[in-house]
């Protein structure tokens, strides 16, 4: 039992602490929102985790071979999901800052909590790399990590909860960006920033990486 807690908890923190385009596009979105907005998507990337998690335990072996023969496909939706993502980043920024509006939240007048939660789980399903993973960590640890129901559900809840863990560090540090960057010249920068760190990431994924 402590065998799959643990190896849950290291899954769970070894596919979510490198900070990739969804990480950088959830201390961005907080950043310019709030930190409730920030958390509702944290939880939808921590979801997208703990169902891989889940999916990688019943496949089993069979699952990282059939995922990997649509590797490339599902890298050129990936890429393009990142491209649209930094432009409407960009364009969201650009016209806020030339027509700052008045009266509402912030984050209630970009976005809500549940769009935020669901947007995130779209965005984070569309990665092949966190399911193969998984999977191939579920073989590694077969006899510990499956050996009974209850095992595997233990894996899964901490894998769960590392990446929600994190998440949610994540979200934090950009509330306390978004507090220091709070005028419209500092929203604009750190939408740039992550406009940019998105781009990057999608170029990157592109040319093979």
């Amino acid at each position: 039992m402590t065998t799959a807690l643990l190896a849950g908890l290291l899954a769970g923190y070894a596919i979510a602490i490198p900070v990739g385009a969804i990480g950088a596009y959830l201390i961005g979105l907080t950043a310019r929102t709030n930190l409730r907005i920030g958390l509702s998507a944290a939880f939808g990337v921590a979801t997208v985790d703990g169902a891989y998690a889940l999916v990688a335990v019943l496949g089993g072996a069979a699952l990282a071979p059939v995922v990997a023969r649509y590797d490339e496909p599902l890298r050129a939706v990936s890429v393009g999901v990142l491209a649209v993502l930094a432009a409407v980043v960009l364009w969201r920024s650009l016209r806020e800052y030339r027509v700052p509006e008045s009266g509402d939240e912030p984050g209630e007048r970009m976005t809500s909590p549940p769009k935020a939660y669901w947007t995130l789980v779209g965005l984070t399903s569309v990665n092949p790399t966190t399911v193969v993973y998984f999977a191939a960590l579920v073989v590694g640890h077969s006899g510990s990590v499956t050996a009974t129901p209850l095992h595997a559900t233990v894996f899964v809840a901490a894998a769960f909860a590392a990446s929600a863990s994190w998440q949610c560090l994540l979200a934090g540090g950009g509330a306390l960006l978004g507090s220091l960057l709070s005028g419209s010249r500092g929203r604009l920068a750190t939408s740039l920033v992550s406009s940019a760190l998105i781009a990057a990431f999608a170029v990157h994924l592109a040319l093979g990486g």
